[in-house]
Formats: C-alpha cells, structure tokens, sequence
C-alpha cells in the first residue's frame, strides 16, 4: 500500500448516475465514467487484509483476487490488474454492471467505515481492457478430438463454453431463442447492460472457436438421445425458466404478467432497433410489482421509461432498517434498506406484505387491464446508430444471428427473488411495516376489472 492510511482519510466513491430527468428518456447506461485518478484512488483504501474475507466464503463466489488488482489498479498497473481479474472471471465487464457485490459487504473495512467500492474497480478495469484491445481471442494449441455441447448461452453457458474450449474441445453452444446471450440479452434491461458490451465478448469466444446455434430448443428440435449421440459431453446451463406464480383470487384478469414476458418483450424491441411499444407495455398505467428485488426494480425501470402513471413496489417483509441488521452481522450479507435506480426515478415502496402473515390473499388494485390508454407521449425510442456501430442482423454472423425467435421467458420470474440480489437472509426483527410508497395496501376502495370472458369483476 502506498499509503497505509489510505483507509483512514479517504471516503468510498462511486460514479456518478445521471440526473433522472435525462436518464428515464433513453436505454442506455446511465452512469457516468470516472476519471482514472478517481479509481485509483478508491483502490487505495484496500487494506490489504492478512484474511482478505472479500474473496471468502461471505464474499466473492468466483474468488477473484481482489486485494491484488486493487494494488495494481493503485499503482497504475493496468495491465497486471487485468491479467490478475481475468485468472478468476471470465467475464468481469458483467460482473462489474450486475453482481449484487457480496464482496463490498465482506470487506473488512465495512466493519467500521463504508467498504471499498470493489465492483466499480472491478468494471473499471474490465472496461478498460476493451478500450486497450487486451481482450483478444486465446485459441486452444492443440485439440484434444472431444466435442462438448453446452445447452443454454447464458453466463453459466458461456463461462463454461469459453473454458471447454480452451483445453481443447471443440464446443457448440444450443440457444433455444433467436439470438445469444439468455438471461443478459432478454432479461437484463439496457440501461444496466448495453447489449454491445455481451456482442464484444461473444466476438473472443467466436473467434476462439465456440460454435453457436440458436433458436434450437433442445427436447423440441432435437433430442437428449441425438446430442448425445452427436457428442462426447453434454453439459447443461439453463436458466430456470418457470415463473412462481400467485394462486389468488383475481390472479386471471387481464393486465397480470409474469416479469420475465414483460422484460422479454422489451428487451427484444431494443435488439431488432424497432422504434414504439411492445405487445405488454405499461404506458400510461398505473402499475404494482410484487416483489422487492433487483427483477422487480428491473421492471420498475423498464415502466417509467414506457411511461407509465405510477409505480409501485410490494416487498414481502417489513421495511428493514437504514444500515446493517443485527440479525445479519458483518460479513453476512446485510438485511437493510437498499434504493436502487428505479426507486429515485419514482418508484413507490410498500412494504409488510399483504394478508395473513405477509401472504397475498387476494388481488386489488384500481383497474386490470391490457390494451388502450395510451397518451400522446410516447416511450423512448431506441438512440440512432451510426454505421458499423453495434451488433445488428448481419449475414456473416452465422446461426448466432438467425432462428425462429420462439417467446422463452428466461431465467426470472415476478413473484420471486430477482438475480444478483444476493442470498435471503433471515426475517429481520426491526423496521416499520410500511416503505416509502404512495398508497396504504389496507385501503379498502373497491376496482373493477374484466376476467377474460369480457365480464366485469371485483379485484
């Protein structure tokens, strides 16, 4: 450490967001970047620690090296802490924009001031390594005559694809929607990872050899017994695609969806560059999201930028409290109360749940409805591109490019923990039942809706 008391006088730092009245009318990432002084800065506040727990069982599930490229990165040894991220992840520029950072709240730091900003180094440093051309492809020196089939081209797909195929096996990647990426692509909204950061990576794995075959859905368009036939491995990546569902009363009236269709439907607007609204779309509604985590603030976003009246969020458990509870000491991960993007943007909060002991018993609300309502202003559209920029449809992409385009959901569901929101931790025992948003659930206003017969019903 060049200074020892770095950790003493400096102050954890993270980028800057833009203001929300500019971010809310576009896709894309919002944050602004930092000046290298900045981060390099913030990296040295790492302490070095004999028993670094950021990198423990409580903190990085990877195990990255983090107190390593933390003192590169302070040193201005950018290469070295590029080298040194990439000895433990494979794809660091995506854990940098979507790791709930289990790491930050193991640091040791934590425990008496505010943690290090690892993530923010983390993507900094990926990031970087784009910017350089660090990132090249590393083909294997010599085959080993095996072939491998990976099902699903989602992180845990690709991670496991780029490895296979770096010791030598000559891998295909099944997809079964029309283009690569899976949960990154079609769940993960734009404005929390631009689709041109997921296109740079697929282009190393491409290059080193990885074959992609999407819009194949495997046990539809072909069989187990076929792959195997075909390959000596088969290793399975999929993403859990069945959402939970809530069985109330009310939960068949229209306007009720599952969070995976309404992001996937978004999602696939930005990727084909068409301009208007999706089939589910929330402009000019007023709209309720049960759940309270990172999937819900994702719908939460994907809302205001639709332009939508009002949003809210339901949470399942009281509100927690400001800072760490005790109930989760550190380095567990902190049951507290955490306000995310879509929350500044105007996201309401309630929390406590509904019904008997925190379970929804029945579906209210003020109008359920799918279709008209739209007011004159509309939607973001997507920004123009320039020639050459980004990925579009072109021939010479190959299968990862074309397919039959079938509606698969993906790996999230509403009713349930989004990802990167990190494990559950035990129910708090302090904080108030209610959160921060605009309209007591207890209220008992009586709302019609239609069931899909066209009759009129009580929600």
């Amino acid at each position: 450490m060049a200074d020892p008391k770095a950790f003493i006088t400096l102050r954890r730092a993270t980028p800057d967001r833009q203001p929300v009245s500019q971010r809310v009318r576009h896709w894309a990432e919002f944050y602004k970047p930092a000046p290298e002084t900045s981060v390099r800065t913030q990296a040295s506040r790492c302490m070095d620690c004999g028993v670094p727990f950021c990198q423990g069982d409580t903190g990085c599930p990877v195990r990255n090296i983090i107190p390593e490229w933390n003192g590169l990165v302070q040193r201005g040894e950018w290469r070295a802490a590029f080298d040194s991220l990439h000895a433990t992840n494979n794809f660091p520029e995506l854990t940098g924009r979507l790791c709930p950072a289990p790491c930050e709240s193991a640091c040791v730091l934590g425990i008496v001031n505010e943690p290090v900003a690892i993530r923010h180094i983390e993507q900094t440093i990926a990031d970087r390594g784009f910017a350089e051309g660090w990132v090249q492809p590393r083909p294997p020196s010599r085959p080993t005559g095996h072939n491998v089939a990976v099902i699903g081209s989602g992180p845990a797909g690709l991670a496991a694809a780029q490895q296979l195929r770096r010791l030598g096996h000559d891998v295909v990647v099944f997809e079964k929607s029309e283009r690569v990426g899976g949960l990154l692509r079609f769940g993960i909204p734009e404005f929390k990872l631009e689709k041109s950061v997921l296109d740079s990576r697929l282009d190393q794995l491409e290059a080193e050899g990885v074959q992609f075959r999407s819009g194949i859905e495997v046990g539809e368009d072909v069989t187990v017994a076929e792959l195997r036939a075909e390959f000596d491995a088969i290793c399975f990546a999929i993403g859990a695609g069945t959402p939970r569902n809530l069985e109330v009363p009310g939960r068949e009236l229209a306007g009720i969806h599952f969070a995976m269709d309404f992001l996937t439907e978004q999602n696939r607007k930005l990727n084909a560059r068409e301009n208007g609204l999706p089939r589910i779309n929330a402009h000019d509604r007023n709209v309720v999201i049960i759940g309270g985590g990172d999937t819900g603030s994702d719908c939460a976003g994907t809302c205001i930028r639709q332009g939508a009246r009002s949003v809210t969020q339901f949470e399942l458990l009281p509100q927690p409290p400001q800072s760490r509870a005790a109930n989760t000491p550190w380095p567990l991960w902190p049951m507290m109360l955490r306000t995310s993007h879509s929350h500044e943007e105007g996201t309401g909060r309630e929390g406590g749940g509904t019904g008997a002991r925190g379970r929804a018993r029945r579906v209210r609300g003020d109008r359920a409805r799918d279709g008209g309502g739209r007011g004159a202003e509309g939607p973001p559209q997507p920004r123009p591109q320039a020639e050459g920029e980004g990925r579009g449809t072109r021939p010479d992409r190959g299968s990862r490019r074309a397919g039959r385009g079938p509606e698969g959901r993906g790996d999230r569901a509403a009713a349930g923990r989004g990802e990167g929101e990190g494990p559950r931790p035990p129910r708090p025992q302090e904080g108030g039942r209610r959160g921060r948003g605009r309209r007591d659930p207890r209220d008992r206003r009586r709302a019609v809706g239609r069931d899909p017969a066209g009759r009129e019903a009580e929600v």
